[in-house]
Formats: C-alpha cells, sequence, structure tokens
C-alpha cells in the first residue's frame, strides 16, 4: 500500500489550518478514501482522550479528535504524538503519545525536540502503514525564525518526509498578500518550492474585486491560489485552544479571542422570566478544556457569559442561576487567582440567594477542603486551602486518570458520557453523595471494569462537581443540570450532530471553492520513502 500525504501549513496562527485539515479529510473519506489525521505537534489546553486498545487510554489536541470525526474514526494518539500543555508563561507539561512524560521549560523543551521528531515519526510510520492518505497540520507559522532550529512542527516534518504542502491565509485579518509573500520569503528554497499553492480564507465580499490581487499573487510568487474559502456564518467547530466568540463577532467564524485581554460579549439574553437562564463561566489564567460550555453556548434558552480577568472585586460578575467553575491545568494557582479578584465572596453572595454552583475537574477540586501538590506537578510543592463547600481534599498524583465514561447522573438518572483528564485523586465524605453513578470505562473493546461513581452533591443541593468533561454534551444530561439551576423550558443541543454538520459544510466549501483537480494532483504523489509497506 503506498501513503499519500498532504501538508496544511498557516502564514499566521489561527489562520484556519485545523478547519481545512478536517475539511480535506471528509472530502477525502466521501471519495472513499481511507484517510487519517495527524498533527506532529500540538500546544493546547483543550484536549480529548483516546482509547488506544491494546495501549491504554492516550491524550491528544482535541482538534484532531474532531479531524478523526470528519475521517470516521475513532481518535488516536499517533494522531497527535507531541501534545504541550502550557502550565505557566515559560514551561509546559510535555505528552508523546498520549502519556504526560514530564513538566518542562521552554528552552528545556528547545533542546528536546530531537527526542520528540523520533515519536513523531515512529506515529507518522504506524499511520502511513495503515491509511491511504494523511492530511498533516502544522503548528503556528512556518516562518518563525527563532523557533526554526529543530522544528518538527511545520517545515521541519515536511522536509523530513518529502511531503508537498499548501499555505492557508486569513484574509478576514488583513495584510494577506503580505502574509503569504513575507512568510515564502522567509523560508528556505527547499522549503518554498515544497509549498505547492495557496488557499485564502474567510473571504467575505465580491470575489471579482480580489481577482487582481490573486493574479498579482501568482505572478509574484509562481504558485497557484488554489482557492478562496468563504466567512462560514454559525459554523459550529471547536476552537483549538483559544475562547471562541459568539457566532458572528471577532475576526472571522472560529476567531480566537486572546483570553488575557477580553472575553467574547454575551448575546443577548433569553427571558428569565419565561423560562430562561444564566450562565457564567469565570475564565481563568489557566482555563482548560473550555469545549465543555459550547452546548450552553448554543442553548436557545440559555443566556451563557464568559466572565473575564479584568473583572474582580471592583466589578463584580452579574447575577446568575448558576456558576461553573471550569477546568485549569494549574489548579491552585487559579485558585490564587479566584482569591485574588474576589470570587469567594461573589460565590458565597451567589448561594445565600439560591444560586447553584458547579465545579467542572479543576473547578471540582477547588470546591473542597484543600488541594495538595506535594511533587510539584503544577508548581512549587505546597498545599492551598480550598473553597471549601465540598467536605473532601485532593492530592495530585504523578500519574494521571485518562479514560472515556458512561454513565447516569443523579439528576433525573439522566443519561451521560465523556472523558476524564486529571492527576487529581479525591477523598473525604462528599465523595458519599455521588453527582454520578453506574460509571464505566469505554474503550475500543466496549466497557469494562467494575462500576464506579464519581463527584459529589453536596447535601442543600445546590453545590456539585465532577471530574467528567462533556458532561453538557449529552442532551439528557445538559437538559438535568439546567433543570437543576433552574431552566423550566427549551432542550439542550446534540453537539455532536452540530460538529458533524459544521464538517459536512466544510467539505462543502472545499468541494465549491477550491481547486480540485490541482489538489488531487499533489495527493497523487505518494510519499514513497515513509509510507511504503
Amino acid at each position: 500500500m503506498t501513503c499519500r500525504v498532504l501538508m496544511v501549513q498557516g502564514c499566521t496562527s489561527d489562520a484556519g489550518k485545523s478547519a481545512l485539515v478536517t475539511a480535506l479529510c471528509r472530502w477525502l473519506k466521501r471519495r472513499g478514501v481511507r484517510v487519517a489525521p495527524f498533527k506532529p505537534q500540538n500546544m493546547a489546553l483543550n484536549s480529548a482522550v483516546t482509547a488506544d486498545v491494546g495501549n491504554g487510554s492516550g491524550e491528544i489536541g482535541r482538534a484532531q479528535a474532531v479531524q478523526a470525526q470528519a475521517c470516521g474514526l475513532a481518535p488516536h494518539s499517533d494522531m497527535n504524538p507531541v501534545l504541550l500543555k502550557p502550565n505557566s508563561d515559560t514551561g509546559c507539561q510535555v505528552i508523546i503519545q498520549g502519556r504526560a512524560l514530564t513538566n518542562m521549560e521552554a528552552q528545556a523543551y528547545h533542546d528536546y525536540k530531537q527526542v520528540a521528531q523520533a515519536a513523531v515519526l515512529d506515529s507518522f510510520a504506524r499511520l502511513s502503514s495503515q491509511y491511504e492518505a494523511i492530511v498533516v497540520e502544522g503548528a503556528g507559522s512556518p516562518a518563525e525564525i527563532n523557533l526554526r532550529a529543530g522544528d518538527i512542527a511545520n517545515m521541519g516534518f515536511a522536509e523530513a518526509v518529502d511531503c508537498p504542502v499548501i499555505l492557508i491565509a486569513d484574509i478576514d485579518r488583513g495584510g494577506v498578500f503580505a502574509h503569504i509573500v513575507g512568510t515564502l520569503a522567509l523560508l528556505s528554497e527547499s522549503e518554498r518550492a515544497r509549498v505547492k499553492g495557496f488557499v485564502i480564507n474567510r473571504f467575505r465580499g465580491d470575489i471579482a474585486l480580489l481577482q487582481s490581487g490573486l493574479d498579482w499573487l501568482e505572478r509574484e510568487t509562481g504558485k497557484p491560489v488554489l482557492g478562496v474559502l468563504p466567512y462560514l456564518h454559525g459554523r459550529h467547530l471547536e476552537a483549538e485552544d483559544s475562547l471562541p466568540p459568539p457566532s458572528g463577532e471577532g475576526r472571522g467564524e472560529g476567531a480566537a479571542v486572546d483570553r488575557s485581554t477580553r472575553v467574547p460579549s454575551p448575546p443577548a439574553p433569553p427571558p428569565r422570566g419565561e423560562g430562561g437562564i444564566r450562565v457564567i463561566v469565570p475564565v481563568l489564567p489557566r482555563i482548560s478544556n473550555h469545549t465543555d460550555f459550547d452546548a450552553l453556548r448554543l442553548h436557545p434558552n440559555v443566556d451563557f457569559r464568559f466572565i473575564g480577568l479584568d473583572q474582580g472585586v471592583d466589578t463584580p460578575p452579574p447575577p446568575a442561576d448558576l456558576i461553573i467553575l471550569p477546568g485549569s491545568k494549574s489548579v491552585r494557582a487559579d485558585l490564587a487567582f479566584l482569591h485574588e479578584r474576589g470570587w469567594p465572596a461573589h460565590l458565597q453572595r451567589h448561594l445565600r440567594f439560591g444560586g447553584k454552583l458547579l465545579g467542572i475537574c479543576g473547578g471540582f477540586q477547588m470546591l473542597g477542603r484543600a488541594l495538595h501538590d506535594p511533587l510539584g506537578l503544577e508548581g512549587a510543592p505546597g498545599s492551598s486551602a480550598g473553597l471549601g463547600w465540598l467536605d473532601m481534599e485532593t492530592t495530585l498524583a504523578a500519574d494521571k486518570q485518562l479514560r472515556n465514561v458512561s454513565g447516569h447522573l443523579v439528576l433525573g438518572n439522566a443519561p451521560v458520557a465523556g472523558y476524564e483528564i486529571h492527576a487529581g485523586v479525591s477523598a473525604g465524605l462528599a465523595l458519599g453523595q455521588p453527582l454520578l453513578v453506574g460509571c464505566a470505562v469505554r474503550t475500543g473493546d466496549g466497557a469494562h471494569g467494575a462500576p464506579y461513581v464519581d463527584g459529589a452533591l453536596s447535601d442543600d443541593g445546590q453545590v456539585a462537581g465532577t471530574y467528567l468533561h462533556g458532561l453538557f454534551d449529552t442532551p439528557a444530561a445538559a437538559d438535568a443540570v439546567l433543570a437543576w439551576a433552574g431552566l423550566v423550558e427549551g432542550k439542550a443541543p446534540d453537539i455532536h450532530a452540530l460538529r458533524d454538520a459544521a464538517i459536512e459544510r466544510l467539505a462543502d466549501a472545499v468541494e465549491a471553492h477550491l481547486d480540485l483537480p490541482r489538489l488531487l494532483v499533489l495527493l497523487e504523489n505518494p510519499l514513497e520513502s515513509a509510507c511504503h509497506t
């Protein structure tokens, strides 16, 4: 079998690499091609759990899990062999082939890249022996000069496996021609030759007004424009890392919002007197898996708001029916942040007036009496006092819990499915009244192992917590939690169906707006050296 390989690189972060790879994967699947996604190195705090049969569970970026769905595949740790999860401004947790190895500062990881590259090529060779085509996603930009040495994410990978590259640029940002020409200028001669064409993303307007620029670009570079993709309004596809704005806001659909400066302005709230509720989530400095809330953002009867870092003692959050403390990559540090911004007093007032409080993963751990990190896994070794609303304590352990889980909520006995990614081990009387019961681990071979329980629900029914990510992705579970919070009407959207519909729209856009004959020529160039069995 000969594997065909095509790599998508971007002129900038958030140029549309993930979306284009997703679209190409579904387009190829439609043509009957057995295709898989691949991203050599990813930096993201949104991750998914794989169920690698015979290899336990692993952890990859959520974008690759969505791309696997586009291919009709279960996600596998080989699809994203290097995942970096930032836990400070200069350091990150290094996950290799699904397993967390260690924490490293940026310079130490730079020196580690040669070892990481071996894992990248090992995973790539395994995938290429199983599939007819692989669509590869780069990371950031190939023109980041300070990161070129030992690169394994962009041109370094493309050169190592000798694959063609297409370059995507976001016109909605402005300066699209400078992005493309400037990127090419900063590549080596062999890397420029590897770029076979350009895709311009997020265009809105009259294409005729763009044509003179496209003609100039092709004359200037000697490379074709493979197509211009439209700005797709109202498309739901999970953000790789940064917080997404509401539909229609920002630079373009799926554009990232810098969590350090602002958060999306909320949509108009539903009429709260007619059954709608308000849900707010504080944006922690190291918030993780904020995709947990996608179903709430899209719920027609929920006024959902991310509360930004600029809101604290002097700017209290708005009244809400439900406050959710999200996951965190650095739980003790983010808990300290909440204290600095006066959130314990806000939460106490919220509960006093009858509001509900839910913690997910790291947010669940914060609700206990104490958090202990004796090994210094997330910073300096030590302990921190928790918020104290659940009678439990959590200790961080070296081995992560990675598992796909299904079970039932005690709220309405609603079925639920999701995944766990956490290093904390919680213990205490609060766990005697769990939030989830009958839990079972889901693997590629089906559920196995003894049933267990998860989470906690306070005696007064106002405070709850769980380790389960994806709690709101099951409509019945979302309905049960929102009813607990006071919602009296409306049904939660089916996020899985919405995601697949978005993938279909992307594939439709590729078929309508890209030069498919030229793409097929690129894909007919087999990768003989690394993909031949």
